[in-house]
C-alpha cells in the first residue's frame, strides 16, 4: 500500500505525514481496547459464575450405552462431586451377599476426602488470572503504552486458550488414570483395591472410566490378553472375558504392575460446562482479532 498527496511533498514529509497518522491510529486503537477490557472481563466473569459453586450445584446421570454395566448419578458443586452413587455390573466385580449389583456412594462423612476434578480447579484458576489481567491493565497499567498492552492481551489469549483446552481435555492436558489414584476413603464403603475410578473433563463432558485390574503374573504366558489360566477357563465352559483397547497392555498403577480385565467409559453432558466452552472459544476469538489489529497498526509481523 503506498500513500499519495496532492500537491507533491517532499519524500520526508511524506514519511513524516504517514508516521502521524499512523500514530493517531495506535492512539485511537488503544483507548478502543480498553472497551473491549470491559467485555472481556464481562464474559469472563460470566464464565466464572457457570464454574463456581452453588446451592443446587448440577446433577448428572452417568449410564452406560446399550449395557446395564453402569448406573447412576453425581452432584458436582463448583469442581467438586459432593454426592454420587453409582451402581456397577461387571463380570470381574461380584456383588455382595444378596444385591444384584456392586454400588459405589460418595461418603456423606465429615471426615472423608473430597473428589476433586483437578481441570475445573485448572480452569477456574486461569479465568482468575485472566481477571487479574484486565484490573491490572485497566487500573495500574499504562493504557497508552502500546507494548505494554500488546503484552497483556498475549497473556490473556494463552491462558484463555489454555482454560479452553482444560474443558476441552484431550490427552496433552488430562492426567493419565494410573497417576494420582484416587482415594478410596472417598466411598463408603471404600474403593475395592482392585477398582480405578477416574473421572475426568473431555469436550465439557464429565467422563468416568471405571476399570477392574488384576496383578501381572510373570511366569504366566500372555496370547492376545488371554493368559493360560483364562484359555483354560474358556475351554470349560467358562465366559470370554471382554474385549477393550487396554487389554493388551500392562500399566504401573500403586507401584505394581497390572491388567485391565473391564473397562467402561460414560460420558455425561454438564450443561454449565458446555455453555463456559462456548464462552471461552468466544473470548479467545475476541482477543485474537483484538491482537492481530494491534500487532498490525504497531507494525509487528504476526
Amino acid at each position: 500500500m503506498s500513500a499519495a498527496v496532492w500537491p507533491p511533498i517532499s519524500s520526508d514529509q511524506l514519511a513524516l505525514q504517514v508516521s502521524a497518522a499512523q500514530d493517531r491510529e495506535l492512539e485511537w486503537l488503544l483507548v478502543q481496547l480498553q472497551d473491549t477490557l470491559h467485555s472481556l472481563k464481562a464474559g469472563l466473569e460470566e464464565c466464572a459464575a457457570l464454574l463456581a459453586p452453588n446451592e443446587n450445584g448440577s446433577t448428572l446421570v452417568l449410564t452406560s450405552v446399550r449395557s446395564e454395566s453402569l448406573k447412576g448419578l453425581v452432584t458436582r458443586v463448583g469442581t467438586r462431586i459432593v454426592k454420587g452413587n453409582i451402581k456397577l455390573k461387571l463380570a470381574s466385580l461380584p456383588p455382595p451377599r444378596g444385591s444384584s449389583s456392586y454400588d459405589l456412594a460418595i461418603s456423606a462423612a465429615p471426615q472423608a476426602p473430597t473428589l476433586v476434578i483437578e481441570q475445573l480447579t485448572s480452569v477456574r484458576t486461569l479465568i482468575n488470572a485472566c481477571l487479574d489481567v484486565i484490573d491490572v491493565t485497566t487500573w495500574t497499567g499504562d493504557a497508552k503504552n502500546a507494548n505494554f498492552i500488546s503484552g497483556q492481551f498475549q497473556l490473556l489469549y494463552d491462558n484463555i486458550q489454555e482454560a479452553r483446552q482444560a474443558l476441552k481435555g484431550y490427552s496433552d492436558v488430562q492426567r493419565p488414570w494410573t497417576e494420582k489414584p484416587i482415594d478410596e476413603q472417598i466411598f463408603d464403603p471404600p474403593l475395592p483395591r482392585n477398582v480405578s475410578f477416574h473421572l475426568s473433563i473431555f469436550d465439557a463432558a464429565l467422563l468416568l472410566e471405571i476399570r477392574t485390574l488384576e496383578l501381572c503374573n510373570p511366569a504366566e504366558e500372555s496370547h492376545s490378553g488371554f493368559d493360560i489360566r483364562g484359555r483354560l477357563a474358556m475351554a470349560l465352559g467358562g465366559t470370554r472375558p471382554p474385549i477393550h483397547d487396554e487389554v493388551d497392555r500392562v500399566f504401573s498403577y500403586r507401584d505394581q504392575e497390572v491388567r485391565v480385565k473391564e473397562k467402561i467409559r460414560v460420558e455425561s453432558q454438564d450443561p454449565a460446562l458446555i455453555s463456559a466452552m462456548a464462552k471461552l472459544n468466544a473470548l479467545e476469538h475476541s482477543v485474537g482479532l483484538s491482537r492481530k489489529a494491534l500487532n498490525i497498526v504497531m507494525g509487528k509481523e504476526e
